[in-house]
């Protein structure tokens, strides 16, 4: 059983938000992959077909350990078969950085999940929302600008293609596929 995890804060107010990256993405999976309508499961908007469950955690960003430890914990799977996709203002809009493990680098919800789960050692989606250049709450919960929201279907398939990779072959060629890609720009 595998798990993915887009992170984001519910409500329409936050749809179309920088912070939002990792829910879009999952969004932009779900249909491509005709998963269905969403359950309510976990505090999550929450899809399974076959062995992967996708999920959307209803609990706001800081709070998303609650329900990726409750997925875990229910089906006890493994953490490296677990893939958090979230936003990352450390990295330039648009960039993607795939890792096996490693520490929250100050993100309120990943800080939140390993917390939940009791380690590090958790896969990570990375989405570059670039650098706040003012009050970084207002930014990461601020709307793309145009030239952005142009550069999202672009975005959300490199990351689809990198969850296929993920879950056809293994973490280490995704993280070559993403390597690759990031080389390329």
């Amino acid at each position: 059983m595998k798990l993915i995890a887009g992170l984001g804060n519910p409500g329409t107010e936050y749809a179309f938000t920088r912070h939002n990256m990792g829910w879009l993405c999952v969004d932009h999976i779900i249909v491509n992959k005709n998963c269905g309508a969403s359950q309510t499961k976990f505090h999550s908007e929450f899809w399974k077909l076959g062995d992967v469950i996708y999920i959307k955690p209803l609990t706001f960003m800081n709070a998303s350990g609650i329900a990726l430890g409750e997925a875990v914990n229910f089906y006890k799977i493994e953490l490296s078969d677990v893939l958090i996709i979230y936003d990352d203002m450390a990295l330039p809009f648009g960039k993607l950085r795939l890792r096996a493990q490693g520490s929250a680098g100050g993100h309120n919800g990943l800080i939140s999940i390993l917390g939940a789960l009791g380690s590090i050692e958790v896969p990570r989606l990375r989405i570059g929302i670039g650098h706040a250049p003012g009050d970084m709450i207002n930014y990461v919960l601020g709307h793309f600008s145009d030239e952005e929201r142009k550069s999202l279907p672009d975005i959300v398939d490199n990351v689809e293609r990198a969850v296929n990779i993920w879950l056809k072959e293994d973490i280490q060629k995704a993280m070559t596929f993403v390597n690759a890609m990031r080389n390329e720009q």
